[in-house]
């Protein structure tokens, strides 16, 4: 009867040891994909913000025209 608990306890021990271990390397795996996704997403917000330094431009030039034209009626 002693044989047989310590049987258990070590087949228990070996699966969760086994289930630890296995869930370390995917949880590593996991990791690194989403370290891939964050770098992605950084050469996406870069693009984004190129893309609204550009509106921006084009904002400030037309409000530029803008100005010049109400001056223009203005004074």
């Amino acid at each position: 009867m002693n044989g047989a608990i310590w049987t258990a306890i070590g087949l228990l021990a070996g699966t969760s040891l086994g289930t630890l271990f296995y869930l370390g390397a995917r949880i590593d795996s996991m990791g690194g994909r989403i370290d891939a996704l964050a770098s992605r997403v950084d050469v996406l917000a870069s693009r984004m913000d190129a893309g609204f330094a550009r509106v921006d431009a084009r904002f400030d030039a037309l409000e530029a025209r803008f100005d010049a034209h109400l001056d223009r009626h203005a004074g």
